[in-house]
């Protein structure tokens, strides 16, 4: 017996030794040399072009008779009056309904690079703001107005380092396209009509870059630095309806389960039984760099995930939230309708959630997960809309070093990481004509800045606007 117990003894001590000796190794990787140059901007011009694009209520709606098809128009008009140099040596076209096309001609044939942005905004609730949301108010240091980080700020700052370069003579190695659609907002086929073109003309992009990740700050644990997060795939999009229906009849007599009380426990059920997890390339690629920046606690669970991954997965499902979500399809119930009246027992009822897909799930598994999850014969379980996950793109390649670089060189106290990004993009539509597709919103963003998108009270400080065209001359150099 005192053997075995000796047995067991060194075999945990063996363990233990394992995983400290893994985290202790579990060192970060080199990282890449900050440029020194630097780039002199006229940020009097840039705060100016910006709060012109403002100005334009671009705002989008899923009902087209709401759309104020002036503003796209006005527009579309200024951007000639702003930026001279690009309309003089670029080519632009107009795809869909309002999507704009430019290219630049490169030196060289090649695979070409596309930077994207959208113009439309989503429409905002004006009482609910302090300063009026479309007139490009400049306070202590601070631009106002919708659509400011989502993302005329990129559209802006894509222009000015085009037209600054262009003025200077630069010509880049390579074509590089700006694509910009009107239609992002509500999903539109602007987007999807400039990717035909490119389909059409036999073009695959050598790196295309779209609205995603950004510099956060306190996002990773264990880690005090500043992080830029470039997003390699995005998750996929499904809305599933849960409906019932009955015979109806008077509140006085109601059945054992009415159809609402049905509805009531089939959610139960989904939030009881959450999918499984699965951990993808873009998280386990952002655990193993920013994990390596940990405190020897964290490195301790994330140099041993082959051991962990269990107790990780634990932490995020109790965490919720973003932590949650990086590691399984999500499913929020967002919809729920029944009768009209307190003493009648409605003959139908519905209930609408909102799904975001990761990894290998797709909008039909999703579908038949949560209809064995309910197991009532009673619910029909339908799909509304949906997109499955994009591809995960290349980190291996060339493309991806070279804006890697380019972040690195902006913002040179970041920590550059592959990353997940949760919400729906233009961008997903690239991936049918290639596997390099990024996702970087070039701003440093606070968490009270990020609720902003899509919230009341969008800014952005001029200091980050300012920043924004800096990367993008920092990246069109090296194209």
């Amino acid at each position: 017996m005192t053997t075995v117990f000796m047995i067991i003894g060194a075999a945990v001590l063996i363990f233990l030794a394992v995983l400290l000796i893994r985290a202790a190794m579990f060192t970060p990787k080199p990282e890449r040399e900050r440029s020194q140059e630097t780039v002199e901007l006229n940020e009097e011009k840039i705060v100016k072009d910006m709060q012109e694009m403002i100005r334009c209520k671009t705002i989008s709606y899923n009902d087209d008779s709401l759309i104020d098809k002036r503003e796209f128009l006005k527009f579309r008009e200024l951007l000639p009056e702003m930026y001279p140099k690009i309309h003089e040596t670029c080519e632009r076209t107009f795809h869909g309904v309002n999507g704009i096309l430019y290219c630049w001609r490169g030196k060289h044939e090649g695979d070409p690079i596309v930077l994207m942005s959208h113009y439309d905004v989503v429409p905002v609730e004006e009482s609910q703001w302090e300063k009026p949301a479309f007139d490009g108010i400049v306070e202590d240091g601070v631009l106002w107005g919708r659509g400011t980080l989502d993302t005329k700020g990129t559209l802006c700052g894509i222009m000015e380092a085009a037209e600054k370069l262009i003025s200077e003579g630069f010509v880049p190695e390579h074509d590089i396209y700006f694509a910009f659609s009107g239609q992002e907002e509500v999903n539109g086929e602007s987007c999807p009509a400039i990717v035909d073109w490119f389909e059409e003309k036999g073009i695959h992009p050598a790196m295309v870059v779209d609205e995603g990740g950004a510099v956060v700050d306190n996002v990773f644990p264990g880690v005090d630095r500043e992080c830029a997060l470039i997003g390699i795939a995005e998750k996929g999009l499904t809305n599933i309806e849960f409906h019932a229906k009955s015979g109806g009849g008077h509140a006085s007599m109601p059945p054992v389960h009415t159809i609402v009380g049905e509805l009531a426990q089939a959610v139960t059920d989904v939030e009881k039984h959450p999918f499984p997890r699965q951990m993808t390339k873009p998280v386990r690629e952002m655990l193993d760099t920013l994990g390596r920046h940990s405190t020897f606690l964290y490195k301790i669970l994330f140099a041993n995930l082959w051991c962990f991954e269990g107790l990780f997965d634990k932490v995020c499902k109790k965490a919720g939230g973003e932590l949650n979500a990086m590691l399984r399809t999500t499913c929020a119930v967002t919809k729920m309708e029944g009768g009209k009246a307190f003493n009648v027992i409605p003959p139908k009822a519905s209930v609408g959630m909102n799904l975001r897909l990761i990894g290998n799930d797709t909008v039909e598994s999703a579908r038949d997960y949560l209809e064995k999850v309910i197991h009532n014969p009673k619910i029909e379980v339908s799909v509304y809309e949906g997109r499955n996950p994009s591809i995960e793109s290349d980190t291996s390649c060339p493309e991806w070093e070279t804006l890697c670089q380019a972040v690195a060189d902006t913002w040179k106290e970041a920590l550059v990481s592959p990353y997940l990004m949760m919400a729906c993009s233009d961008s997903w539509h690239y991936c049918r004509i290639t596997d390099r597709v990024y996702k970087f919103s070039a701003m440093k963003l606070s968490k009270e800045e990020r609720g902003m998108i899509h919230g009341n009270n969008e800014r952005v400080p001029v200091s980050t606007l300012v920043k924004t065209v800096e990367f993008y001359v920092r990246l069109m150099k090296k194209c």
